[in-house]
């Protein structure tokens, strides 16, 4: 017998089984068709995963500088199987964790490829879901009366650059090594591949970052860019910035070896391994959209503010419609879809006071306008920097550079950027986030009272800099 429900969500990802749950709040029937584990790429090969073990680069390079602290430490000895079984275990918590959050939520968990049919017996309308299972079962036919697609995204790879799992590999490889290499080539200087420069060089790995741009982190503000290679090259990380990797170079002995044209200059480089990191691309293909009526856009699905597609009762979310691919926006997007299809009449998303967070060492945290998209947007601006160095707490942990960066919109005040690098900025930026969502100015964060001595104390300075008031600078 065919099953019916209110709602079906293909992917049970963070966007997909966020949305699942706000929807069973609702009120609504809701199946989740997940054909990896319910959690997606972030619980179990992104976010999570790799947030673990870059906690464990953290404590293994604060071990190796404790001295520097009064306190001697004989011998510091990294145990990477240590370090990977603990973040497995990690993740097994939270992924039990969601599975708890499905059953509270009486929410049915098909584990299978889902497929969106056309017009057929079941519905009138494109939208019954083919599932079909691994092991040879007879498919499951599905009717819902809403679909949300949270399919995702999986990493990109390079012409001549095809992952082989071994020489050459991206972040979901990355994740299961078991021993470390003793140098790689990380393709891409982005989010991802900073991130993965910064906790393999704790590791003691040699690493060299092969960006394509004339600059590392190019969705990052110029100075905040500019710190990260400064801080990043100190420890050891080599980048090669505006290079471009030959096609069919590619030579695997003992070793990865590849040219690279870098303004004109060709020179090879070689390590133990490739990662790639250049960028990610829509799980789109085999979906069942050449069923429906639903329009792409640069291969991605195209959506309304409230994430409808063409076709007025599916909806889309996440890595698969483009834009901001993370975790807390595909989640957020869900929320905003479900509610929508519940006549919730939900604010739309502004994608402005969104905070995006980059885990390396430094960390980097980010949420508005840069400095060049503010001048490019016709806005004439304020600037006020402030230095963790002039910050207490920062000097008693010992991590003391970085700088907070507010931008601000002379003619109203209002702000339009707020960029971090420095200490535990990942935590820092829901303030920034907060001010955007407030309309806040820079004024009002002076006025706040920041507690001392804490980090949050650089808010306040570099709110008082705007207007060259800072006190302790």
């Amino acid at each position: 017998m065919t099953k019916e429900y209110d709602l079906v969500v293909l992917g049970g990802g963070t966007g997909g089984y966020v949305a699942a749950i706000r929807a069973s709040q609702l009120g609504m029937q809701v199946a989740i068709v997940e054909d990896d584990k319910v959690g997606g790429t972030c619980l179990h090969r992104g976010c999570i995963p790799s947030k673990a073990l870059l906690r464990s680069a953290d404590i293994y390079r604060q071990t190796k500088s404790a001295h520097e602290y009064g306190i001697e430490v004989k011998e510091t000895t990294l145990n990477f199987t240590k370090v990977q079984e603990r973040k497995d275990a990690i993740v097994e918590t939270l992924y039990q964790g969601v599975h708890g959050l499905m059953k509270k939520g009486k929410i049915d968990v098909y584990h299978g490829y889902g497929r969106i049919l056309g017009p057929s017996i079941f519905s009138p309308m494109p939208g019954t879901i083919s599932i079909e299972y691994e092991n040879g079962d007879d498919n499951t036919m599905i009717v819902p009366k809403q679909v949300l697609i949270a399919t995702g995204s999986k990493p990109k790879s390079l012409p001549g650059l095809e992952v082989d799992h071994t020489h050459i590999i991206t972040s979901d490889q990355a994740l299961d090594l078991a021993h470390l290499p003793k140098s790689i080539m990380i393709i891409g200087g982005g989010v991802i591949g900073i991130e993965w420069a910064s906790m393999l060089a704790d590791f003691d790995v040699d690493v060299t970052v092969i960006e394509y741009l004339d600059q590392i982190l190019p969705t990052e503000d110029e100075a905040i860019a500019r710190e990260a290679r400064k801080q990043l090259t100190q420890k050891g990380i080599t980048f090669i910035t505006s290079a471009t990797v030959l096609p069919a170079t590619l030579i695997k002995d003992n070793g990865v070896a590849i040219d690279v044209d870098v303004n004109g200059d060709i020179a090879t480089y070689k390590a133990d391994q490739i990662l790639m990191s250049v960028g990610r691309e829509a799980n789109r293909t085999n979906i069942g959209i050449e069923n429906t009526e639903i329009e792409m856009e640069h291969d991605f699905i195209r959506v309304n503010e409230n994430y409808q597609t063409k076709e007025s009762h599916i909806y889309a979310i996440g890595d698969v419609i483009g834009g901001m691919q993370l975790a807390h926006v595909a989640s957020h997007e869900g929320i905003i879809a479900v509610e929508h299809m519940a006549n919730e009449q939900p604010f739309a998303m502004n994608y402005e006071n969104v905070p995006s967070c980059i885990y390396s060492s430094p960390e980097i945290a980010s949420v508005g306008l840069t400095e060049k998209e503010s001048i490019e947007q016709g806005f004439e601006i304020t600037v006020g920097q402030f230095p963790f160095q002039g910050i207490g707490k920062a000097l008693v942990n010992g991590e003391s550079e970085g700088f907070v960066k507010i931008v601000a919109n002379k003619e109203n005040d209002d702000i339009l950027g707020i960029h971090m690098i420095g200490p535990h900025v990942t935590e820092l930026i829901s303030e920034a986030g907060l001010a955007k969502v407030l309309d806040a100015t820079p004024w009002e964060i002076s006025q706040t009272i920041h507690p001392h001595p804490t980090l949050s104390e650089v808010m306040g300075e570099a709110a008082l800099a705007v207007e060259g008031k800072q006190i302790h600078g």
